[in-house]
């Protein structure tokens, strides 16, 4: 008896030294997605994944003043760039996990039409959108309002989210008639927006929304950080993303 629980112990210990934990900072537009992706990833691998959500612009102030991130799952693909070239990321890690589409949306039905037209004819006090100064959606939606001509006119109807999550509870809540958010937001299982009404941004108004993943120097020789990077890559996890309508790297 007393060698089979030697031996339970030895086996429990072991698997202990194998499971890791680790730490990631992760875009606000991707939030429910990577709940999922987590939840996942801890029931295959046996580590456990600590989330934090934000806004791309503060992580990278963050992580500079020494946040003990591992991971960074980026809003852009500049961020996690400019962390590796300033040696706070590892070198060769990044890789583009997502790339984000921007949607107008209202949590009221017939508000927003099929072809954003909307925008041309105003009628709202407040259009939501998210800081572009912090967050990459925030310039796509600058961009959309330039090429549509309408920047100027819609000045001052512009309300300012911290970071997309933010930004959808300004119009979810009613303090702005409409916003852009974030497609993986609004869309449901079905791939219909889930409540209220929105056009799909076409992408020729906007740069390329490019999310990449970094491992970043705190995360260098931990197990669980790679294997996450690993699992983003796999197939379970880029059919989840796709279901939130991203679209992924050919």
């Amino acid at each position: 008896m007393r060698r089979m629980l030697l031996v339970a112990g030895l086996l429990v210990s072991a698997a202990a030294v194998r499971a890791d934990q680790v730490s990631v900072a992760v875009a606000a537009n991707f939030t429910e997605p990577m709940k999922r992706i987590a939840a996942e990833f801890e029931k295959s691998s046996g580590h456990k994944v600590s989330l934090t959500f934000g806004s791309t612009g503060k992580f990278y102030a963050q992580i500079k003043a020494g946040a003990p991130f591992e991971v960074l799952l980026a809003a852009d693909d500049g961020t996690p760039a400019r962390l590796e070239a300033e040696g706070s990321a590892v070198k060769g890690s990044r890789f583009t996990y997502a790339i984000g589409k921007l949607v107008l949306w209202s949590a009221k039905e017939a508000v927003v039409d099929p072809h954003g037209e909307v925008l041309r004819r105003g009628g709202f006090d407040h259009l939501a959108l998210a800081n572009p100064k912090l967050a990459p959606y925030g310039v796509a939606a600058m961009e959309t309002l330039t090429a549509l001509g309408v920047g100027e006119a819609l000045a001052h109807t512009l309300v300012q989210g911290e970071n997309i999550a933010q930004t959808y509870q300004f119009v979810v809540t009613g303090n702005a008639l409409l916003g852009f958010v974030a497609l993986s937001q609004v869309i449901g299982e079905d791939g219909k927006i889930k409540a209220g009404s929105a056009w799909i941004v076409p992408e020729k108004y906007y740069s390329p929304i490019r999310q990449d993943a970094a491992l970043l120097e705190k995360g260098r020789d931990k197990p669980a950080a790679a294997a996450l990077l690993k699992f983003l890559r796999d197939g379970p996890a880029q059919k989840l993303i796709r279901s939130f309508g991203y679209a992924l790297t050919p």
